[in-house]
């Protein structure tokens, strides 16, 4: 089958969503299809933009491209699935959120002004018609799934896809906790940056790059963590399989995350997870006492969960095996085969 995958592109911007499209166009094409990525540039502000960026999406003609019929097109994130298509199947990344519930946070866009609340109705009122549209109607979590039932009514199937394709191992549990972002305020890097401060012991290193690297720097500075606290920003895949198979664990605890590939990365080499009581999509897979440790989002909570990682070695390597048996179990054979059927 002819397959376009769609996926709006913030420009230089690279996470999960990015590595999630691009890994399911290698899968489609070493199953047999001839896929491709369908991609346009991305800025929901100011004010009314996003408005803008939906209506191209809605413009596209994808029913063909130079004379080769578009079988199935699969859109992943708003505003990709307001393009029209006789078999449109979404694979729900996320809704814009900032319409839904980041409104009215510091992680939200639309003011109290009423052309404000104008755009965030007329965003709702898309997402409830071009959702409703899909031949088949698919999220990557039950975090997302709910939320997009809370919001519009819509019933999507879960189905979750694996992370990057990295060389998994594990060669022991070392003296760092490792951090895997995007360096941005959702993904509260700045929480385990607290916990070092607290806990001497706790040696940490943050692998990735973004607009709030800044900040978390001037936050090590003034916690004096120079020499605890490492900057690795955006590493090789070889140097990012390595920090994995050498931590102790890994952190991960987004706000209200969608999914997470983190934790499966984790998983696979064997590591186990710290999260928090509220961090979304993580929690469909770390489960406290078994394949990591839940605290709630509170920096002492998590230096000493951190601590007794340290202490218990053991019951580390424990929950990350535990980890490994859950993450082999999603394929890309297994989401493809749904995916198309």
């Amino acid at each position: 089958m002819n397959v376009a995958v769609l996926r709006p592109q913030v420009p230089f911007a690279r996470g999960g969503a990015e590595i999630f499209t691009d890994r399911l166009v290698d899968e489609l094409r070493a199953r047999g299809h001839d896929a491709d990525l369908v991609s346009v540039p991305f800025k929901w502000y100011p004010g009314a933009r996003v408005l803008t960026q939906a209506f191209l999406w809605r413009m596209l003609d994808l029913d063909e491209a130079d004379g080769k019929r578009i079988d199935i097109v699969v859109a992943t994130k708003f505003p990709s699935y307001l393009v029209r298509h006789a078999d449109k199947r979404v694979w729900l990344v996320h809704q814009f959120r900032q319409a839904y519930d980041l409104d009215g946070t510091e992680l939200g866009q639309f003011g109290d002004s009423p052309e404000d609340r104008a755009i965030r109705r007329k965003v709702q009122a898309l997402d409830r018609v071009a959702l409703g549209e899909a031949t088949r109607l698919f999220a990557i979590s039950r975090n997302v799934a709910g939320r997009l039932e809370s919001s519009t009514g819509l019933q999507a199937e879960v189905l979750p896809h694996p992370p990057q394709g990295l060389e998994f191992r594990c060669d022991g549990y070392g003296d760092f906790v490792l951090s895997v972002n995007r360096l941005d305020r959702a993904k509260r890097i700045d929480l385990l940056l607290e916990a070092a401060a607290l806990d001497t012991g706790l040696q940490i290193v943050i692998a990735g790059d973004g607009p709030d690297r800044g900040r978390l720097e001037q936050i090590a500075r003034d916690r004096g963590l120079d020499g605890r606290a490492r900057f690795a920003g955006r590493v090789s895949e070889q140097e990012l399989a390595d920090l994995y198979a050498r931590c102790l664990a890994v952190y991960y605890a987004p706000v209200d995350e969608d999914y997470g590939m983190v934790p499966l990365e984790a998983f696979l080499s064997e590591k186990p997870v710290l999260t928090t009581t509220d961090a979304g999509g993580p929690l469909e897979v770390v489960t406290d006492g078994a394949t990591g440790l839940v605290v709630s989002p509170d920096a002492g909570e998590l230096a000493r969960a951190a601590g007794w990682l340290r202490e218990h070695r053991d019951d580390a390597a424990t929950y990350g095996r535990a980890g490994q048996i859950l993450a082999a179990e999603v394929t890309w054979d297994r989401a493809i085969g749904r995916l198309l059927a």
